[in-house]
């Protein structure tokens, strides 16, 4: 709804401008001042509002001069998502400070610089865009913020840059969304697969026990106890001739050592081996 703000009842002048009449008048003091930081050791920039107050007299957006239209009465103004206010009058006053005032300030760690003035204002006959829920209470027309939670919007714009900046900021949450969301499938993958991984290990693992265990037993049963504490545990045939380093377990005949998949690991412990030496019995 396209209109300019007329006041319903006397205007807002302002406190700095002359001839400067309004329907939101907005008052602020803000106060700038230099912060160390322990961290980084260097002084940062630091804003802090220490007043603000806002002002509004009842308005409404008319047709623009020679256009066709209806007055629409403004409600609630004050919630509007962007409503346009004017910067009128700006004014900074630096804080004063004497030598101990300075020394006091490096010590704590603060340093102010000073107070910022500002006073802004919605005009009367400014061109505005109205987005809410349109209202009919008597014979008057009323614009009020939407009774579902939608946005409500007093826009400077016209409407089709309004609506057009809104599918901007939906479309990139849309985009951030889904890359959020492929990163999340992507590291899940990731962990489940190595999740499997390592579940294929230990079942290979397991399985191996299992046959060494089923290869002792038919050597007990076959050949008694002796030539199976110095057979092979991986061919079961040739005698033990290899010591493992670090674990120190002696377990595999060289040829079985040899034909181990690489990284070697040791079949026992499955740790590392970083070097071999040869056994040799007597």
């Amino acid at each position: 709804l396209p209109g300019v703000v007329q006041s319903v009842k006397e205007t807002l002048s302002s406190q700095f401008v002359e001839n400067c009449k309004g329907v939101v008048q907005r008052l602020t003091l803000q106060e700038h001042k230099m912060v160390w930081n322990r961290t980084t050791h260097l002084w940062n920039d630091y804003e802090k509002i220490i007043h603000q107050r806002t002002n509004t007299t009842p308005f409404a957006l008319v047709p623009p001069e020679g256009g066709a239209g209806v007055t629409v009465r403004v409600v609630k103004p004050l919630e509007a998502a962007e409503l346009s206010l004017e910067t009128v009058y700006e004014k900074f006053h630096p804080s004063v400070q004497s030598l101990t005032d300075v020394i006091g300030h490096y010590i704590s760690g603060e340093r102010p610089k000073g107070i910022q003035e500002t006073e802004q204002m919605l005009k009367v006959g400014t061109a505005l865009t109205g987005v809410g829920e349109l209202v009919l209470d008597n014979t008057t027309i009323k614009l009020q913020p939407p009774k579902q939670g939608m946005p409500y919007y007093l826009s400077s714009v016209d409407f089709d840059s309004l609506l057009q900046k809104q599918e901007s900021s939906a479309r990139f949450w849309k985009i951030l969304t889904v890359l959020f969301g492929a990163a999340t499938c992507a590291l899940l993958f990731f962990l489940l697969k190595k999740q499997y991984r390592h579940h294929r290990e230990r079942q290979h693992l397991k399985q191996m026990q299992e046959e060494f265990r089923q290869a002792q037993e038919r050597l007990q049963s076959a050949e008694g106890g002796e030539s199976l504490k110095n057979a092979c545990v991986v061919c079961l045939s040739s005698t033990k001739s290899c010591v493992f380093l670090e674990c120190g377990h002696v377990c595999s005949c060289h040829l079985c050592y040899q034909a181990l998949p690489e990284p070697k690991k040791c079949p026992i412990c499955r740790q590392g081996i970083i070097r071999v030496v040869p056994l040799y019995n007597s």
